[in-house]
């Protein structure tokens, strides 16, 4: 797949990024949500300084990020359990099964 030159719009400064082909869309409603969170921020705080903001909206990107990622690590681990013991009551099941078989 070929890239697409993309032009995003975030605190008023117009940028113009490649993605992949298909992606367009999805590139677009990111900047446009960071966008949002930025021009929140900047009211919430009264920070104006771009670098600062942008600073910030990063990290609490990134702390977001992190807790999906551990609440799905643990969803994962719980899946994986569950599949160990349904593998194992069908082991179960199949060996109970043979044996009636060979009476």
């Amino acid at each position: 797949m070929s890239n697409q030159a993309v032009d995003v719009e975030i605190l008023g400064n117009v940028t113009r990024v490649n993605c992949p082909a298909g992606q367009e869309d999805s590139l677009i409603s990111a900047a446009k949500d960071l966008d949002r969170r930025l021009k929140e921020m900047a009211d919430r705080t009264k920070v104006t300084n771009e670098v600062k903001l942008l600073t910030i909206a990063a990290l609490n990107i990134c702390y977001e990020l992190q807790t999906y990622q551990q609440q799905n690590d643990g969803q994962q681990q719980e899946i994986n359990e569950r599949m160990e013991r349904l593998t194992g009551s069908l082991e179960d099941a199949l060996s109970k099964v043979k044996q009636e078989q060979a009476l």
